[in-house]
C-alpha cells in the first residue's frame, strides 16, 4: 500500500479550504484512506494579495492559480484544488485538469442590506461586485445602478455589505452552500436572465501529466457529466480568448448522452448582448463549445470586442 502522504494544494480562504476538504473526503471514501493520508497545503496567490483593484486590471485569470501551479510543477504538492471558473483556458506545460467533482448549483445569489431582490434596489443604489459578468448582467437589468468594486473572500464581501459600502451584492450560490451560508441569500437569480460564469459551481483537480499514482487516485472521484459540461464551457471560453476582461456567461448541461450549451457575451455596461445555444452528443462537447464561441464572435462582429481591450 502507498504510504506517502498526498499533499493537496489550495488557497487559504474559507471557501477554498472547504473545497479542499471536500476533495479530501471524497478521496478518503473512494480509497478507504484515513485523513492522515492527506495534507492540505495552503498557498497564498497573487489574487489573494491584490485587494485594491478589480482583477481585470491586474492581469485577469491565473491570478488565483499561478503560485499553486508553481508548487505543483516543482513537486511541493501532489494535486491542486481550484474553483473551475478561476482556471485559464491554457494551463502551464506539464499540468492537466484530471478530474471534476460533481457540480453544485450554478446560479448567483443576491443579498441586500434593506431589500430582498435586485430589482427592489433604490434608483442609483450601489451594487458591490468585482465580476465584470455580474456588473454587465446587473446593468442590463438595472442601468441606473452604480457598481462598486467589491474584492475579497465571501466573508469580506458580506462584511462590506453590512458596513454599507454597497446596498447589495451578488455571490455564487455554490460557494454559499459550501460554507453553509445559503440562508443569507435573499434572491436566487434566474439562470435565463442572469447566466453564470463558465465553470461556476464546479471544483476541479489539477495534476502533473504522467503522475500515474495521483492520476489513478483522482480518477475515482471524477464526475463524468460535470467533466463533459466543463470541457464544453472551457472550449467556448477558449474560442473567445476569454479572460477577466471579457463579460462572458454560459452553462452546459448533460442528460444521458446529450449536451446542451447556452452562451452569452455582453459589453461591460450591459447595453449590448449576444446569445447562442447549441445541442449535440456528449462526445462532441469540445466541438460544440468551440463552434458556439466562433459563431457568437462572428455574430457580434469585431466592433463589439473592440471595447474590451
Amino acid at each position: 500500500m502507498q504510504t506517502d502522504v498526498v499533499r493537496i494544494g489550495t488557497r487559504g480562504s474559507a471557501l477554498a479550504l472547504a473545497q479542499a476538504a471536500e476533495t479530501r473526503a471524497r478521496l478518503m471514501a473512494a480509497h478507504g484512506l484515513p485523513e492522515e493520508a492527506f495534507e492540505i497545503v495552503v498557498i497564498r496567490t497573487t489574487g489573494d494579495r491584490i485587494q485594491d483593484r478589480p482583477l481585470s486590471e491586474a492581469g485577469g485569470k491565473g491570478l488565483f492559480t499561478r503560485e499553486i501551479e508553481e508548487a505543483l510543477r516543482n513537486g511541493r504538492i501532489d494535486l491542486a484544488v481550484h474553483s473551475s471558473k478561476d482556471m485559464p483556458t491554457v494551463l502551464p506545460e506539464g499540468l492537466e485538469l484530471a478530474a471534476f467533482l460533481e457540480r453544485e448549483d450554478v446560479r448567483d445569489a443576491f443579498m441586500g442590506r434593506e431589500v430582498s431582490r435586485l430589482k427592489e434596489l433604490p434608483r442609483g443604489a450601489k451594487l458591490g461586485t468585482s465580476s465584470l459578468r455580474r456588473q454587465a448582467l446587473t446593468l442590463r437589468l438595472r442601468p441606473d445602478l452604480k457598481v462598486e468594486s467589491f474584492r475579497g473572500n465571501v466573508q469580506t464581501r458580506l462584511r462590506k455589505l453590512e458596513e454599507g459600502v454597497a446596498e447589495g451584492t451578488l455571490l455564487a450560490l455554490a460557494g454559499l452552500k459550501r460554507l453553509k451560508l445559503e440562508h443569507l441569500a435573499s434572491e436566487i437569480m434566474d439562470i435565463a436572465e442572469f447566466p453564470p460564469a463558465l465553470g461556476q459551481g464546479a471544483i476541479c483537480i489539477e495534476t502533473r501529466q504522467g503522475d500515474e499514482r495521483i492520476g489513478q487516485m483522482v480518477a475515482a472521484i471524477h464526475h463524468e457529466a460535470t467533466g463533459a459540461a466543463l470541457i464544453c464551457e472551457r472550449a467556448f471560453l477558449a474560442a473567445l480568448d476569454g479572460s477577466c476582461r471579457t463579460p462572458i456567461a454560459g452553462h452546459a448541461t448533460v442528460e444521458a448522452d446529450r449536451i446542451r450549451f447556452s452562451g452569452m457575451i455582453l459589453t461591460p455596461d450591459g447595453s449590448q448582448a449576444h446569445r447562442i445555444e447549441r445541442e449535440g452528443s456528449v462526445r462532441d462537447a469540445v466541438n460544440i463549445g468551440t463552434e458556439a464561441g466562433a459563431r457568437i464572435r462572428e455574430q457580434a462582429g469585431s466592433q463589439f470586442f473592440a471595447g474590451w481591450s
